[in-house]
């Protein structure tokens, strides 16, 4: 089977863990054994990442640049896709003996300039703020700030991804047998003008909905949204949680979820599985469990 293995950002960076090289790497060694696994077990591979605590570190980093100097959201983007690549490579890399050529392909995403998410931003980059410096901050940068619990940050739009310009490269790769790493943090995302031409636009993109874009446009076989949770819950955080081992779609639409936690995943899930793939939810570790549907929750099309 082709498989699309998206990893949360509990690969990289679990909670309360300072964001440090060596932390991330010795995370990235752990989850690349589950990735291995799916390899040896005969599938072909792709693998998309997370990066909000990376941008964020990124962001921060900018900060220290006058407003006109600093880095747009596509460059960060971008780098991110870059330093997380890299790690995950080398690590899949050795992990494998070398057995297995592994790449990382930095992936652009195509959204719609007239997407609503540019008018109402909503998602969280960087860091927190008192009101005051966030309003400063806002005003010199041209920024649009929330409220995040007791603090303030700057806000971004994330669009619904559309298309993957550089499918043919992955396309190529796959057919040499490489394992691939792309389409990080949702991709780099780019608008396309009127000449056809590409260019990049501040915003971030949701990394679970671009996994199943991307997987989707692969004819891929199964979809694996990964994290660090078992599966999706009924009435989760309350004391009747029970877990779901299996969903249709039309099931899995009906479900109440966190927009800010599983909420996307599922609905990834829901958005491969239509067109009649396998979509797995569940923990890195459970990886081909998930796929022999041994463990986690899949969603399949409704019947």
């Amino acid at each position: 089977m082709l498989v699309v293995a998206a990893l949360g950002g509990n690969a990289l960076l679990k909670r309360g863990e300072p964001l440090t090289a060596a932390v991330q790497r010795t995370n990235v060694q752990v989850a690349v054994r589950a990735l291995a696994d799916i390899v040896r077990a005969g599938h072909r591979l792709v693998i998309t990442h997370g990066n909000g605590p990376q941008v964020g570190l990124l962001a921060l980093q900018a900060a220290a640049y006058q407003p006109d100097e600093a880095y747009p959201l596509d460059l960060l983007g971008a780098e991110t896709e870059g330093m997380i690549g890299y790690m995950i490579e080398q690590e899949l890399e050795n992990a494998l003996d070398h057995d297995r050529p592994v790449a990382t392909l930095l992936t652009q995403v195509v959204v719609d300039p007239r997407d609503p998410a540019f008018a109402a931003p909503t998602k969280f980059v960087g860091p927190i703020y008192e009101r005051a410096e966030a309003e400063r901050r806002a005003s010199a940068a041209g920024w649009r700030i929330a409220q995040d619990g007791d603090k303030w940050r700057r806000v971004v739009p994330s669009p619904r991804p559309l298309e993957i310009p550089d499918l043919r490269v992955l396309q190529l790769l796959l057919a040499q047998g490489v394992v691939v790493v792309c389409t990080g943090g949702g991709g780099i995302p780019v608008l396309r003008r009127d000449d056809g031409s590409l260019i990049g636009v501040e915003a971030v993109i949701d990394k679970d909905a671009a996994s199943a874009l991307l997987a989707r446009q692969l004819g891929a076989d199964a979809l694996l949204l990964l994290t660090d949770v078992d599966g999706v819950y009924r009435d989760y955080g309350t004391d009747a949680a029970a877990p779901v081992h299996e969903l249709t779609v039309a099931q899995a639409r009906e479900m109440d979820l966190p927009a800010g936690s599983m909420g996307p995943k599922l609905a990834a899930a829901c958005d491969f599985a239509e067109t009649g793939g396998i979509s797995g939810i569940g923990r890195l570790v459970d990886a081909v469990a998930i796929l022999e549907g041994r463990a986690g929750t899949r969603v399949s099309a409704d019947a």
